[in-house]
């Protein structure tokens, strides 16, 4: 399934994430802050059910889901989205959806790495992660 992305990442690079923020409408101080963390990520399964941990100094957030299968899900930012979760091509795609709005974060493996692109309208941000 998707056994590749399981254990321990921590963040190596990033590019336009404060941008991105700004895209989602995540206030000043609040971007300030994410810009400066470096989070960890935490990939597991427990039978079919994943769980992505996102550990900072800034903020942890857990999401536990099925792949397909809407869920509920907190941002680190306080978003309040309905949210799915597939596998497409052996990417991860996770669409976000709030308030009329949507963002779709792809995680994918290149040369060893967790690339995480984030996506919403026309702006992109790219974070990359190596194993921990």
């Amino acid at each position: 399934m998707c056994e590749s992305f399981l254990g321990s990442w921590k963040l190596v690079s990033s590019e336009n994430f404060e941008s991105y923020m700004k895209e989602l409408g995540v206030g000043f101080a609040t971007r300030k802050l994410g810009s400066l963390a470096k989070p960890s990520v935490i990939i597991s399964t427990n039978d079919d059910i994943i769980t992505i941990k996102t550990e900072s100094s800034f903020k942890n957030t857990e999401i536990s889901f099925k792949l397909g299968e809407e869920f509920e899900e907190m941002t680190a930012d306080d978003r309040k989205t309905k949210s799915i979760i597939t596998l497409d091509n052996g990417s991860l795609i996770h669409v976000q959806k709030w308030d009329g709005k949507e963002t779709t974060i792809k995680r994918k493996l290149v040369d060893s790495k967790l690339v995480v692109e984030y996506t919403m309208n026309n702006i992109t941000c790219t974070r990359v992660y190596e194993r921990a």
